[in-house]
Protein backbone atom coordinates (compact mmCIF):
# COMPACT_ATOMS: atom_id res chain seq x y z
CA UNK A 1 0.00 0.00 0.00
CA UNK A 2 0.83 3.66 -0.90
CA UNK A 3 0.31 5.97 2.15
CA UNK A 4 -2.77 7.47 1.07
CA UNK A 5 -3.98 3.58 0.79
CA UNK A 6 -3.01 2.70 3.75
CA UNK A 7 -4.03 5.36 5.74
CA UNK A 8 -7.45 4.91 4.31
CA UNK A 9 -7.45 1.37 4.92
CA UNK A 10 -6.88 2.12 9.11
CA UNK A 11 -9.98 4.20 9.00
CA UNK A 12 -12.33 1.97 7.18
CA UNK A 13 -11.79 -0.46 10.20
CA UNK A 14 -13.81 2.36 12.14
CA UNK A 15 -13.13 4.86 14.98
CA UNK A 16 -10.66 4.14 17.49
CA UNK A 17 -12.90 4.72 20.51
CA UNK A 18 -16.51 3.44 19.14
CA UNK A 19 -15.18 0.42 16.75
CA UNK A 20 -12.58 -0.40 19.88
CA UNK A 21 -12.27 -3.60 21.32
CA UNK A 22 -10.76 -4.20 24.44
CA UNK A 23 -8.66 -6.83 25.03
CA UNK A 24 -5.24 -8.31 24.90
CA UNK A 25 -5.33 -11.84 23.33
CA UNK A 26 -5.80 -10.86 19.47
CA UNK A 27 -2.77 -7.84 19.87
CA UNK A 28 -0.64 -10.27 21.64
CA UNK A 29 -0.70 -13.08 18.92
CA UNK A 30 -0.78 -10.19 16.29
CA UNK A 31 2.71 -9.33 17.90
CA UNK A 32 3.65 -13.16 18.24
CA UNK A 33 2.90 -13.15 14.19
CA UNK A 34 4.95 -9.82 13.60
CA UNK A 35 8.24 -11.77 15.21
CA UNK A 36 7.79 -10.00 18.84
CA UNK A 37 9.32 -6.54 17.78
CA UNK A 38 8.44 -4.65 21.07
CA UNK A 39 11.15 -7.36 22.79
CA UNK A 40 14.08 -5.34 21.08
CA UNK A 41 14.09 -2.39 23.09
CA UNK A 42 13.16 -0.98 26.49
CA UNK A 43 9.61 0.09 27.52
CA UNK A 44 8.19 2.23 29.39
CA UNK A 45 3.92 2.79 29.62
CA UNK A 46 2.34 5.51 30.47
CA UNK A 47 -1.46 5.62 31.88
CA UNK A 48 -3.41 7.74 33.72
CA UNK A 49 -6.70 10.34 33.06
CA UNK A 50 -4.24 13.85 32.72
CA UNK A 51 -0.49 14.27 32.23
CA UNK A 52 -0.16 11.58 30.04
CA UNK A 53 0.77 13.14 26.75
CA UNK A 54 2.85 15.68 28.65
CA UNK A 55 4.84 13.09 30.50
CA UNK A 56 5.74 11.23 26.98
CA UNK A 57 6.76 14.42 26.00
CA UNK A 58 9.44 15.44 28.86
CA UNK A 59 10.88 12.11 28.41
CA UNK A 60 10.90 11.68 24.70
CA UNK A 61 12.98 15.53 25.15
CA UNK A 62 14.94 13.98 28.08
CA UNK A 63 16.21 11.26 26.13
CA UNK A 64 16.97 13.19 22.86
CA UNK A 65 19.25 15.13 25.20
CA UNK A 66 20.93 12.56 26.13
CA UNK A 67 21.29 10.62 22.93
CA UNK A 68 18.97 8.56 23.48
CA UNK A 69 17.54 6.82 20.66
CA UNK A 70 13.94 6.96 21.27
CA UNK A 71 10.45 5.93 19.88
CA UNK A 72 7.29 7.58 21.07
CA UNK A 73 3.47 6.22 20.17
CA UNK A 74 1.13 8.53 21.51
CA UNK A 75 -2.86 8.90 20.50
CA UNK A 76 -4.67 11.13 19.11
CA UNK A 77 -2.82 12.88 16.35
CA UNK A 78 -3.96 16.18 15.61
CA UNK A 79 -3.28 16.76 11.47
CA UNK A 80 -1.41 13.50 10.59
CA UNK A 81 -1.65 9.72 11.32
CA UNK A 82 2.18 9.53 11.33
CA UNK A 83 2.51 12.45 14.46
CA UNK A 84 1.51 8.85 16.24
CA UNK A 85 4.69 7.20 15.93
CA UNK A 86 7.98 9.56 16.66
CA UNK A 87 11.79 8.60 16.06
CA UNK A 88 14.04 10.71 17.89
CA UNK A 89 11.46 13.43 18.38
CA UNK A 90 10.11 13.23 14.38
CA UNK A 91 7.12 11.54 13.26
CA UNK A 92 7.82 8.35 11.23
CA UNK A 93 8.11 8.73 7.22
CA UNK A 94 5.08 8.27 4.83
CA UNK A 95 6.59 5.87 3.26
CA UNK A 96 7.76 3.72 6.09
CA UNK A 97 4.71 3.89 7.57
CA UNK A 98 3.15 2.76 4.43
CA UNK A 99 5.74 -0.41 4.30
CA UNK A 100 4.92 -1.48 7.76
CA UNK A 101 1.37 -0.58 7.73
CA UNK A 102 1.26 -3.08 4.91
CA UNK A 103 3.31 -5.75 6.53
CA UNK A 104 1.13 -5.45 9.90
CA UNK A 105 -2.19 -5.70 7.57
CA UNK A 106 -1.42 -8.88 5.46
CA UNK A 107 0.01 -10.52 8.66
CA UNK A 108 -3.13 -9.59 10.46
CA UNK A 109 -5.05 -11.34 7.00
CA UNK A 110 -3.64 -13.89 7.16
CA UNK A 111 -3.25 -14.81 10.59
CA UNK A 112 -7.27 -14.65 10.30
CA UNK A 113 -7.38 -17.02 7.29
CA UNK A 114 -5.37 -19.45 9.78
CA UNK A 115 -7.72 -18.77 12.39
CA UNK A 116 -5.23 -17.67 14.65
CA UNK A 117 -7.07 -14.01 15.32
CA UNK A 118 -9.97 -13.73 16.18
CA UNK A 119 -11.05 -10.87 14.39
CA UNK A 120 -9.68 -8.68 12.00
CA UNK A 121 -7.18 -6.20 14.81
CA UNK A 122 -8.71 -2.94 15.07
CA UNK A 123 -7.26 0.54 13.92
CA UNK A 124 -5.63 0.92 17.62
CA UNK A 125 -4.84 -2.88 17.27
CA UNK A 126 -2.87 -2.54 14.57
CA UNK A 127 -1.86 1.41 14.70
CA UNK A 128 -0.23 0.07 17.69
CA UNK A 129 1.42 -2.87 16.06
CA UNK A 130 2.86 -0.86 13.53
CA UNK A 131 4.64 1.63 16.51
CA UNK A 132 6.19 -1.26 17.79
CA UNK A 133 7.31 -2.63 14.58
CA UNK A 134 8.61 1.12 12.98
CA UNK A 135 10.86 1.28 16.61
CA UNK A 136 12.10 -2.09 16.12
CA UNK A 137 13.24 -1.18 12.28
CA UNK A 138 14.35 1.52 13.80
CA UNK A 139 16.77 0.05 16.35
CA UNK A 140 15.07 2.50 18.58
CA UNK A 141 16.95 1.79 22.95
CA UNK A 142 13.95 2.42 24.85
CA UNK A 143 10.45 3.04 23.77
CA UNK A 144 7.60 5.44 25.41
CA UNK A 145 3.91 4.10 24.69
CA UNK A 146 1.20 6.44 25.78
CA UNK A 147 -1.68 4.14 26.99
CA UNK A 148 -4.90 4.71 24.52
CA UNK A 149 -7.86 4.16 27.37
CA UNK A 150 -7.49 2.79 30.73
CA UNK A 151 -4.39 0.02 30.72
CA UNK A 152 -5.98 -3.72 31.82
CA UNK A 153 -6.71 -4.10 28.36
CA UNK A 154 -5.50 -1.27 26.39
CA UNK A 155 -3.19 -2.70 22.91
CA UNK A 156 -0.22 -0.97 24.44
CA UNK A 157 -0.50 -3.17 27.53
CA UNK A 158 0.54 -6.15 25.93
CA UNK A 159 4.22 -4.39 25.23
CA UNK A 160 4.62 -6.03 28.71
CA UNK A 161 6.57 -2.84 29.61
CA UNK A 162 9.33 -3.05 31.99
CA UNK A 163 8.62 0.57 33.48
CA UNK A 164 5.05 1.53 34.50
CA UNK A 165 4.28 5.24 34.99
CA UNK A 166 0.89 6.47 36.39
CA UNK A 167 -0.23 9.73 35.85
CA UNK A 168 -3.05 11.59 37.79
CA UNK A 169 -6.05 9.35 37.78
CA UNK A 170 -9.86 11.22 38.01
CA UNK A 171 -13.31 10.57 36.07
CA UNK A 172 -12.85 9.60 32.63
CA UNK A 173 -14.46 7.40 30.29
CA UNK A 174 -16.72 5.99 33.00
CA UNK A 175 -18.80 3.89 30.19
CA UNK A 176 -15.40 1.72 29.62
CA UNK A 177 -13.49 1.83 32.73
CA UNK A 178 -16.05 1.94 35.76
CA UNK A 179 -18.00 4.69 37.71
CA UNK A 180 -15.43 5.32 40.49
CA UNK A 181 -11.78 6.92 41.05
CA UNK A 182 -10.93 3.43 42.89
CA UNK A 183 -12.43 1.14 39.41
CA UNK A 184 -10.56 3.52 37.00
CA UNK A 185 -7.41 3.34 38.99
CA UNK A 186 -7.77 -0.57 39.24
CA UNK A 187 -7.87 -0.61 35.82
CA UNK A 188 -4.81 1.64 34.76
CA UNK A 189 -2.79 0.08 37.71
CA UNK A 190 -3.11 -3.10 35.76
CA UNK A 191 -0.30 -2.08 33.49
CA UNK A 192 2.08 -3.32 37.00
CA UNK A 193 3.25 -6.85 36.42
CA UNK A 194 5.80 -8.74 38.49
CA UNK A 195 9.24 -7.27 38.24
CA UNK A 196 8.39 -3.90 36.77
CA UNK A 197 9.65 -0.67 38.20
CA UNK A 198 6.70 1.79 38.55
CA UNK A 199 6.41 5.58 39.25
CA UNK A 200 3.39 6.69 40.46
CA UNK A 201 2.56 10.53 40.00
CA UNK A 202 0.50 12.63 42.23
CA UNK A 203 -2.69 10.97 43.27
CA UNK A 204 -5.84 11.79 45.35
CA UNK A 205 -5.79 8.62 48.81
CA UNK A 206 -8.03 6.70 46.94
CA UNK A 207 -6.40 6.19 43.70
CA UNK A 208 -2.83 5.66 45.58
CA UNK A 209 -4.05 2.91 48.04
CA UNK A 210 -5.30 0.86 44.82
CA UNK A 211 -2.11 1.65 42.74
CA UNK A 212 0.39 0.67 45.86
CA UNK A 213 -1.52 -2.56 46.47
CA UNK A 214 -1.28 -3.62 42.65
CA UNK A 215 2.19 -2.60 43.02
CA UNK A 216 2.65 -5.19 46.33
CA UNK A 217 0.52 -8.07 44.78
CA UNK A 218 2.27 -8.57 41.48
CA UNK A 219 5.61 -8.21 43.00
CA UNK A 220 6.73 -5.24 41.41
CA UNK A 221 9.17 -2.35 42.37
CA UNK A 222 8.06 1.39 43.72
CA UNK A 223 10.91 3.33 41.70
CA UNK A 224 10.90 5.54 44.70
CA UNK A 225 12.75 3.17 46.58
CA UNK A 226 15.77 3.14 44.51
CA UNK A 227 17.66 6.27 45.36
CA UNK A 228 14.61 7.96 46.47
CA UNK A 229 12.18 10.29 44.93
CA UNK A 230 12.96 13.09 43.01
CA UNK A 231 11.78 16.58 43.26
CA UNK A 232 9.86 19.34 40.85
CA UNK A 233 8.82 22.57 42.44
CA UNK A 234 8.41 26.22 41.96
CA UNK A 235 10.44 28.97 43.47
CA UNK A 236 8.78 32.25 44.56
CA UNK A 237 10.70 33.71 41.80
CA UNK A 238 8.57 31.62 39.21
CA UNK A 239 11.83 29.40 38.12
CA UNK A 240 10.98 25.85 38.25
CA UNK A 241 13.73 23.93 40.71
CA UNK A 242 14.45 20.43 39.75
CA UNK A 243 16.12 18.26 42.65
CA UNK A 244 17.67 14.77 42.75
CA UNK A 245 18.99 14.45 45.76
CA UNK A 246 21.09 16.84 47.99
CA UNK A 247 23.89 16.93 45.39
CA UNK A 248 21.61 18.28 41.86
CA UNK A 249 19.76 21.19 42.37
CA UNK A 250 18.88 23.16 39.33
CA UNK A 251 16.91 26.30 38.14
CA UNK A 252 14.79 26.40 34.81
CA UNK A 253 12.22 27.65 33.08
CA UNK A 254 9.97 25.03 31.24
CA UNK A 255 9.44 23.95 27.77
CA UNK A 256 5.42 23.68 28.38
CA UNK A 257 3.18 25.94 29.77
CA UNK A 258 0.85 25.84 33.09
CA UNK A 259 1.32 24.85 36.70
CA UNK A 260 -0.16 21.73 36.38
CA UNK A 261 3.15 20.90 34.64
CA UNK A 262 5.08 20.80 37.63
CA UNK A 263 3.40 17.82 38.71
CA UNK A 264 3.73 15.71 35.17
CA UNK A 265 7.56 17.13 35.43
CA UNK A 266 7.92 15.50 38.38
CA UNK A 267 6.61 11.97 36.99
CA UNK A 268 8.74 12.29 34.19
CA UNK A 269 12.03 13.00 35.77
CA UNK A 270 11.46 9.69 37.92
CA UNK A 271 10.22 7.98 35.51
CA UNK A 272 13.83 9.79 33.58
CA UNK A 273 15.52 7.90 36.91
CA UNK A 274 13.56 4.41 36.57
CA UNK A 275 15.33 4.46 33.00
CA UNK A 276 18.79 5.48 34.23
CA UNK A 277 18.59 2.00 36.13
CA UNK A 278 17.40 -0.23 33.21
CA UNK A 279 20.96 -2.54 31.91
CA UNK A 280 19.98 -1.40 28.40
CA UNK A 281 20.96 2.78 29.50
CA UNK A 282 23.18 2.31 32.71
CA UNK A 283 25.14 5.22 32.24
CA UNK A 284 23.89 6.93 29.16
CA UNK A 285 21.51 9.66 31.21
CA UNK A 286 22.61 12.62 32.85
CA UNK A 287 20.98 14.89 35.29
CA UNK A 288 21.75 17.83 32.94
CA UNK A 289 19.97 16.12 29.70
CA UNK A 290 17.10 15.48 32.66
CA UNK A 291 17.36 19.50 32.97
CA UNK A 292 17.84 20.09 29.56
CA UNK A 293 14.70 18.26 28.33
CA UNK A 294 12.47 19.68 31.21
CA UNK A 295 13.18 23.56 29.71
CA UNK A 296 13.13 22.00 25.40
CA UNK A 297 9.70 20.23 25.66
CA UNK A 298 7.38 20.11 23.10
CA UNK A 299 3.54 19.47 23.27
CA UNK A 300 1.46 20.46 20.26
CA UNK A 301 -2.04 21.26 21.22
CA UNK A 302 -1.69 21.98 25.00
CA UNK A 303 -1.16 25.32 25.67
CA UNK A 304 0.45 26.32 22.92
CA UNK A 305 0.10 29.33 21.31
CA UNK A 306 0.23 29.70 17.30
CA UNK A 307 -0.17 33.51 16.02
CA UNK A 308 -3.45 34.60 17.32
CA UNK A 309 -4.38 30.79 18.39
CA UNK A 310 -3.98 28.90 22.09
CA UNK A 311 -4.86 25.56 21.46
CA UNK A 312 -5.49 23.36 24.61
CA UNK A 313 -6.56 19.69 24.56
CA UNK A 314 -8.51 20.03 27.74
CA UNK A 315 -11.01 17.32 27.15
CA UNK A 316 -12.19 16.63 31.09
CA UNK A 317 -12.98 18.58 34.23
CA UNK A 318 -9.37 18.62 35.71
CA UNK A 319 -7.83 19.71 32.32
CA UNK A 320 -10.24 22.59 32.25
CA UNK A 321 -8.99 22.86 35.67
CA UNK A 322 -6.22 23.40 34.66
CA UNK A 323 -6.56 25.32 31.28
CA UNK A 324 -8.77 27.81 33.77
CA UNK A 325 -6.14 28.54 35.81
CA UNK A 326 -3.72 29.51 32.93
CA UNK A 327 -6.35 31.62 31.70
CA UNK A 328 -6.76 33.46 35.02
CA UNK A 329 -3.09 33.84 36.11
CA UNK A 330 -1.60 34.38 32.57
CA UNK A 331 -4.12 35.69 30.19
CA UNK A 332 -5.46 39.49 30.18
CA UNK A 333 -6.33 39.43 26.78
CA UNK A 334 -10.11 39.52 25.07
CA UNK A 335 -10.83 35.54 24.93
CA UNK A 336 -13.16 34.32 22.12
CA UNK A 337 -13.66 30.35 22.87
CA UNK A 338 -14.24 27.79 19.90
CA UNK A 339 -15.40 24.86 22.25
CA UNK A 340 -16.93 21.22 20.78
CA UNK A 341 -16.46 18.34 22.87
CA UNK A 342 -16.86 14.26 22.36
CA UNK A 343 -20.45 12.88 23.50
CA UNK A 344 -18.20 10.40 25.97
CA UNK A 345 -17.26 13.34 27.99
CA UNK A 346 -17.98 15.57 31.04
CA UNK A 347 -18.92 18.36 28.46
CA UNK A 348 -20.84 19.81 30.85
CA UNK A 349 -18.27 20.45 33.88
CA UNK A 350 -16.16 21.73 31.20
CA UNK A 351 -18.06 24.33 30.23
CA UNK A 352 -18.83 25.05 33.68
CA UNK A 353 -14.86 25.86 34.27
CA UNK A 354 -13.63 27.18 31.31
CA UNK A 355 -16.52 29.27 29.05
CA UNK A 356 -17.21 31.92 31.89
CA UNK A 357 -13.24 33.35 31.71
CA UNK A 358 -14.63 33.97 27.49
CA UNK A 359 -15.96 37.09 26.22
CA UNK A 360 -17.40 35.04 23.33
CA UNK A 361 -18.58 31.40 23.06
CA UNK A 362 -18.75 29.90 19.69
CA UNK A 363 -19.90 25.97 20.23
CA UNK A 364 -19.07 23.64 17.02
CA UNK A 365 -18.93 19.86 16.14
CA UNK A 366 -15.85 18.57 15.37
CA UNK A 367 -16.18 15.89 12.26
CA UNK A 368 -16.29 13.04 14.13
CA UNK A 369 -19.28 10.39 14.60
CA UNK A 370 -18.84 11.05 18.39
CA UNK A 371 -19.08 14.49 18.93
CA UNK A 372 -21.90 16.50 20.34
CA UNK A 373 -24.32 18.40 17.96
CA UNK A 374 -24.53 22.13 18.59
CA UNK A 375 -27.78 21.62 19.89
CA UNK A 376 -26.37 19.09 22.64
CA UNK A 377 -23.97 21.54 23.60
CA UNK A 378 -26.28 24.65 23.96
CA UNK A 379 -28.30 22.29 26.65
CA UNK A 380 -25.14 22.44 28.71
CA UNK A 381 -23.89 25.83 28.50
CA UNK A 382 -23.55 27.42 32.09
CA UNK A 383 -26.44 30.02 33.67
CA UNK A 384 -23.59 33.43 33.08
CA UNK A 385 -23.15 32.78 28.99
CA UNK A 386 -25.90 34.58 27.77
CA UNK A 387 -26.84 34.80 24.04
CA UNK A 388 -25.50 37.92 23.36
CA UNK A 389 -22.20 36.05 24.13
CA UNK A 390 -23.18 33.24 22.53
CA UNK A 391 -22.98 31.63 19.01
CA UNK A 392 -23.60 28.09 17.08
CA UNK A 393 -21.86 26.49 14.16
CA UNK A 394 -22.89 23.30 12.46
CA UNK A 395 -19.24 22.94 11.88
CA UNK A 396 -15.77 23.83 12.44
CA UNK A 397 -14.90 26.05 9.65
CA UNK A 398 -17.70 28.11 10.14
CA UNK A 399 -16.27 28.32 13.67
CA UNK A 400 -12.90 29.74 12.64
CA UNK A 401 -14.74 32.39 10.30
CA UNK A 402 -17.16 33.43 13.60
CA UNK A 403 -14.20 33.38 15.52
CA UNK A 404 -11.78 35.81 13.06
CA UNK A 405 -15.01 38.35 12.87
CA UNK A 406 -15.44 38.55 16.51
CA UNK A 407 -11.97 39.10 17.96
CA UNK A 408 -10.53 41.95 18.56
CA UNK A 409 -6.99 41.94 16.91
CA UNK A 410 -5.55 42.07 20.40
CA UNK A 411 -7.67 38.98 21.76
CA UNK A 412 -6.75 35.95 21.32
CA UNK A 413 -9.03 32.23 20.39
CA UNK A 414 -8.69 29.89 22.62
CA UNK A 415 -9.49 26.25 20.88
CA UNK A 416 -10.74 23.28 23.48
CA UNK A 417 -12.89 20.71 24.47
CA UNK A 418 -11.21 17.88 22.70
CA UNK A 419 -8.37 17.27 20.48
CA UNK A 420 -10.29 16.25 17.41
CA UNK A 421 -11.50 19.39 17.20
CA UNK A 422 -8.06 21.08 17.35
CA UNK A 423 -6.77 19.04 15.03
CA UNK A 424 -9.13 20.23 12.39
CA UNK A 425 -8.84 23.68 13.32
CA UNK A 426 -5.00 23.53 13.21
CA UNK A 427 -5.12 21.77 9.54
CA UNK A 428 -7.40 25.30 8.73
CA UNK A 429 -5.44 27.95 10.66
CA UNK A 430 -1.73 26.53 10.53
CA UNK A 431 0.86 26.97 7.96
CA UNK A 432 2.86 23.86 8.34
Amino acid sequence: MHFNEAEKYLYSLGNEVAAMKLGLENISALLKGLGEPQSNYLKVQVAGTNGKGSVCAFLDSICGEAKIRTGVFTSPHLVSITERIKIDGEPIGKESFAVIATRVRETAEAMLRDGSLQYLPTFFEQITAIALTAFADAEVDAAILETGLGGRLDATTAANAEIAVITRIDLDHQEYLGDTVEKIAAEKAAIIHAGSRVVVGEQSDAAREIIFKKIAKAGAVNADDIGGRWKVTRAAAGDIVVEAGKENVRHLKFGLKGGHQIENAETAINAAKAMMSADELVGRLSFDAIVKGLAHARHPGRLEYNGKYLFDGAHNPNGAEALAQFLRTEEKRAITVIFGAMSDKNAAEMARVVLPLADRVILTVPDNPRALSYGELSGLMPPEISRERMMVTANVPDAIAAAQYWTPDDGIILVTGSLYLIGEVRRQTVKS
